[in-house]
């Protein structure tokens, strides 16, 4: 085998003859072995297609590479002699690059063509082509022919440009919204990984793996390859991501019977090895994986297909009276021309039907509800651009609504819920006990002197991290986090890491375990040759356990009695109950024939001396606690998952708010063992689970799910992924999180911050407010313009309607768009956290909305058919022409003022919300909105002449129309006090169980319950002891008279009996104490067996 100092003195294993015309197509096999047989091994794991290709070291020689040398840096020479213009330029042809291709980017157009394809928007552009063919008939042949101003094509056309502004926006938010996500891909593969080349180690971007790479595998990485091991020392593997099994595999050669394939998207648990790379890219699980999460479509949104179902029932009442309307105008005009005493002449009945088909068409228009696919455009675009700024990254538009009615978060703890910067806080050592951070340097140096030697020679030598730059550069300790807390604690204490290390090389290492729970490090001892020191950390309980001494307070080692054992076990428990991990450091010395009897599977954990404890904690994020508060008030239940004990989850649970008075904390072993029935039974008061596998939270969800639950999850890790997809809304933390579980979330959580799924559940629920505002402005407008238009044409004696066509259309068109903007774009308010969840079925409009829409439209109805037949008399106008123009100036104008002060009505939907008025000096987008229609509205009234058929007016006449527009709030006052008569229509109120989900057992329940219980407790307790009392004082009693009854030698003697209270109080309180201990099993039994019904 040859081996080289330096890349240019490697050569090839396997020297080639090929032809260096060779092409692309014979990269392959100039290597011996093509990439589609090194993945057909891999996909499903086939042991015995490796040894027919020869096992690990065949393929190292086809692969031309030595394990022990690596490839070389500059690989510019081909195996026959051919010079490439660029390092391992034949390796990634024959095999592929380790990168993905850019997903397929949807381009602009195709965006904007998706957006189109909506039924309402189809609807819509027939509807405009109509309209803008018989307007121009109408311009030029028609009735209109000799008008100087021709504004017949002015409906169509801006009909056209309300779908192209509907289509532009949604386009223009999806096209955001992708370079978005795409920037954010782009910073997640900065990581390196070591390799070997050219005889040494190096660190490569994972972007440079090459298939033939000879890849170092430490605890805690994860694979970003595949590849077959080759050596190293106890290596296990999480490979459930991409085979779906929890249970953690250990790798090793065939030969030792274990699984030699090493999957890319795995994570090392522990050990170290080596491995070569035989699949990259899309040909690795980890590609496939991502390629198969990309071919997903995006669904309808929930709130989407109950308003396209909305708008296309709309849209046929609309049609029925449109059908209707022209049937009447026709019928009638055929009467009238019947009637009169001659017949008009075609051309001008031509021009007259005509004119009764724009009739129709118009109210077709007017009912068409263009403004609704604009509305919930606006409102998702406003709401995810927000969201952005609040640290969520909206990758389904879905999402953005379903969190608004959210009624469980399932969050993890390390990073969302802390700050995922472990710290040591509290300890003890040698007798001495550290009680805050603050006062490390002062307890360290109580310590006797050889303690705090060992102490930091351990905390040295027996971890894995180490200082260098972070993600931003700054120098920070990095690796495992708990070993930087210690790390960090020792830096403080004086500790320089770098020169422990080099004073003590290695003798051998047992990387942290995670069933052992423990890592060892055996190092020589200074200047004592022949002896070394077994460094030994981990899970407290566990190295307590294998510790038969310990360092006492004079820094001498002393036998670690019974006594010495439990105060150091009430430490540990002290410890846990704050929410503190507890590490345990502990040694012993060994001479050179115990280091060679040492196994090299299992550390020498036995007869160890107990050095310290530590404390280290992970400190709650700022304002966890409030945003878990505002959850519970929302009416959203959280529950906690996380691979922690049992103890320090309840502990950071309670600190958090989460662990309430009445919940409940389980184990993810104690949770797989009960059945679905007994899980469903639990789950009301779980709010805990501890110990928990990725299984865990899967299960988790479909058990929340099947009883009616809307879940968001959050998780970072790839394994993570399927409970993120089956999640309602899955959260994945864009800075701990692997690309595998961004591409199966939903939102991204761009600071990890739980704070930030409470401001998604605050702008969903804002979302869902915004469309049902508009919604309910929307209809009052659409049906009282119908029924408007209808009935003064019906009832005109020349057919018109009391409104325009163009007037119509700035009223449907630009009232509509432009409302759409002022009730879509109002920001979240504290009080959406103050009511319970939407239920997942409600309905789109509530009875409040229903009898505020019918009771505005018949008061906007009634008010303009006055104005139009009594006007005349109210305003004082001549009865001429000129009068005429004026009315139905103030006709319309009056109309939109009503709509002007109704969208202010409609900025409250709930039925207790009375003040509308709330946080309008903060609505800066309603305020502009409102301000351009009016300023809209004076220039058509004062300058819109022929165009909108109106006539200037004076300030009275002004004032007469604002006023009666401002008559819609008093109205809605009144509406709004009527009574719920919701059950009587059959239709949900805002207030009913069809509309608001509440949980089975609310917090407050269970504080009430528990509290009662506690209650029921010390009133059994107290009876008991004065039953107990009662009945020793009795037997007392009893016992002196059966005395003096059978001793009559005593009669006439003086005799001091004891008190029967002085025997009664050691005896009462045993019996006490077992009653206490009867009565508390007897009503968690109860309270357990009532649990479910609560």
């Amino acid at each position: 085998m040859a081996t080289a100092t330096g890349g240019s003195e490697h050569t090839p294993l396997l020297p080639g003859g090929a032809n260096t015309s060779q092409a692309g197509s014979s990269y392959s096999s100039a290597f011996g072995i093509t990439a589609g047989e090194l993945t057909d091994m891999l996909d499903p794991k086939d042991p015995e297609k490796l040894q027919e290709l020869g096992g690990a070291a065949q393929i190292c020689k086809k692969l031309q590479v030595d394990p022990k040398v690596g490839l070389r840096q500059r690989e510019q020479i081909g195996a026959s002699g051919e010079h490439y213009d660029e390092p391992f330029q034949a390796r990634r042809a024959a095999f592929g690059r380790n990168t993905l291709p850019d997903a397929s980017v949807v381009t602009f157009w195709q965006l904007l063509y998706a957006a189109y394809n909506d039924h309402t928007l189809i609807m819509l552009t027939i509807a405009a082509a109509v309209s803008l063919a018989v307007g121009i008939y109408d311009d030029m042949l028609g009735s209109h022919k000799d008008d100087e101003v021709k504004v017949g094509w002015v409906e169509g056309a801006a009909i056209f440009l309300a779908v192209l502004v509907v289509c532009f926006t949604n386009a223009i938010n999806d096209y955001q919204k992708e370079k978005q996500f795409q920037k954010l891909n782009a910073k997640k593969e900065d990581r390196t990984v070591k390799v070997r080349r050219d005889g040494g180690e190096v660190e490569i971007g994972v972007q440079e793996l090459n298939v033939g790479d000879i890849l170092l595998i430490e605890p805690g990485d994860i694979i970003p390859v595949d590849g077959v091991y080759l050596d190293g020392h106890n290596m296990t593997c999480d490979e459930s991501s991409a085979t779906g099994e929890s249970d953690a595999v250990k790798k090793g050669t065939t030969d030792e019977g274990r699984d030699p394939f090493v999957l890319s998207g795995a994570k090392v648990l522990e050990g170290v090895g080596s491995m070569v790379v035989v699949a990259v890219g899309t040909r690795s699980f980890y590609g496939k994986i991502m390629m198969a999460m990309r071919q997903g479509e995006t669904a309808v949104t929930p709130l989407q297909r109950k308003l396209d179902i909305l708008a296309e029932q709309i849209a046929k009442y609309g049609m029925s009276a449109a059908i209707l309307l022209l049937i009447t105008l026709t019928v009638k005009y055929l009467v009238n021309c019947a009637l009169a005493p001659e017949f008009p002449p075609a051309s001008i009945m031509f021009s007259q039907f005509v004119s009764i088909v724009i009739e129709a068409i118009t109210v077709v228009v007017v009912a068409v509800p263009e403004g609704l696919p604009m509305a919930v455009t606006i409102s998702l675009a406003y709401a995810t651009t927000k969201m952005l700024q609040d640290g969520n990254l909206v990758r389904q538009l879905a999402a953005c609504e379903t969190m608004g009615g959210a009624t469980v978060v399932c969050t993890d703890k390390t990073g969302t819920l802390t700050q995922n910067r472990m710290t040591v806080v509290r300890g003890v050592v040698a007798g001495r006990e550290l009680q805050s951070r603050a006062e490390a340097r002062a307890f360290f140096e109580t310590l006797p002197r050889e303690t705090r030697s060992l102490l930091l020679e351990g905390i040295a030598v027996n971890s894995t991290a180490f200082e260098g730059p972070d993600e931003q550069g700054n120098i920070d300790f990095i690796g495992s986090k708990s070993e930087c807390a210690l790390l960090g604690f020792g830096k403080v204490c004086g500790l320089d890491y770098r020169c422990e290390r080099a004073d003590h090389k290695t003798a051998r290492v047992y990387p942290f375990s995670s069933e052992k729970k423990t890592m060892t490090t055996i190092v020589p001892v200074t200047g004592r040759e022949g002896l070394f020191h077994v460094h030994a950390k981990g899970a407290s309980e566990i190295v307590l356990g294998s510790c038969t001494r310990m360092i006492g307070s004079d820094g001498t080692v002393t036998e670690l009695d019974d006594k010495a054992r439990a105060e150091l076990q009430t430490h540990i428990s002290k410890f846990a109950h704050r929410a503190l991990r507890t590490f345990a450091l502990a040694y012993k010395e060994i001479d050179a024939d115990e280091l060679a009897a040492c196994n090299d599977e299992e550390a020498p954990l036995s007869n160890l001396v107990w050095i310290g404890v530590m404390g280290i904690q992970d400190p709650l994020r700022n304002g966890v606690r409030k945003a878990v508060e505002d959850c519970h008030g929302a009416g959203v239940i959280v529950r906690m998952i996380t691979g922690d004990n049992i103890e320090t989850a309840r502990a950071i649970a309670r600190d958090a708010g989460i662990l309430t008075k009445g919940g409940q904390a389980l184990s993810g072993p104690q949770w797989r063992k009960m059945t679905p029935e007994q899980q469903h039974a639990v789950l009301p008061r779980l709010q805990v689970m501890a110990r928990s596998s990725p299984l865990d939270k899967q299960i988790m969800v479909e058990r929340l799910q099947e009883r009616g639950e809307v879940v968001a999850m959050t998780g970072d890790g790839t394994n993570d992924s399927p409970a993120l997809k089956l999640a309602d809304v899955g959260f994945s933390m864009g800075i701990a999180g692997t690309e595998v579980a961004k591409e199966a979330s939903d939102i991204i959580l761009m600071d990890d911050n739980f704070n930030s799924i409470v401001k998604a559940l605050r702008w969903g629920r804002a979302v869902n407010d915004s469309v049902r505002k508009f919604l309910q402005f929307q209809l009052t407008v659409n049906i009282a313009a119908v029924l408007l238009t209808f009935i003064s044409a019906v009832f005109s004696s020349n057919g018109q309607s009391a409104l325009t066509a163009v007037q119509l259309l700035f009223l449907n068109l630009i009232m509509d768009s432009l409302a759409a903007l002022g009730l879509a774009t109002e920001g979240p308010t504290d009080a959406l956290l103050n009511r319970p969840p939407l239920q997942r079925n409600s309905a789109l409009i509530t009875f409040e909305m229903w009898r505020m829409i019918i009771g505005q439209a018949a008061f906007q109805l009634g008010i303009n058919l006055l104005l139009l037949h009594h006007g005349t008399e109210i305003f004082h106008l001549p009865d001429s022409p000129a009068g005429n123009a004026v009315l139905r100036t103030l006709v319309f104008n009056a109309f939109i003022f009503l709509q002007v002060f109704n969208q202010i009505n409609c900025r409250r939907i709930l039925p207790h919300e009375f003040n509308v008025f709330a946080n309008i000096h903060r609505d800066t987008g309603f305020l502009l909105v409102q301000l351009f229609i009016i300023v809209a509205q004076w220039l058509i009234i004062e300058y819109g002449g022929v165009a909108f058929s109106t006539v200037p007016l004076t300030g009275a006449q002004w004032a007469g129309t604002v006023f009666i527009g401002m008559l819609s709030l008093p109205v809605g006052l009144l509406i709004r006090m009527l009574p719920d008569l919701s059950a009587c229509f059959g239709l949900e109120s805002a207030n009913s169980a069809a509309q608001q989900h509440r949980p089975e057992v609310s917090t407050a329940r269970m504080h009430i319950v528990s509290s009662v219980k506690d209650v029921q407790h010390a009133v059994r307790f107290f009876s008991a002891i004065h039953n107990s009392q009662q009945a020793r004082q009795q037997k007392a009693s009893d016992d002196s008279r059966n005395i003096l009854s059978e001793a009559p030698s005593f009669v006439g003697r003086s005799t001091t009996m004891p008190s029967s209270d002085a025997t009664a109080v050691p005896t009462a309180n045993v019996s006490a104490r077992g009653s206490w201990t009867r009565v508390k099993r007897a009503v968690d039994k109860s309270g357990d067996s009532t649990n479910g019904s609560i």
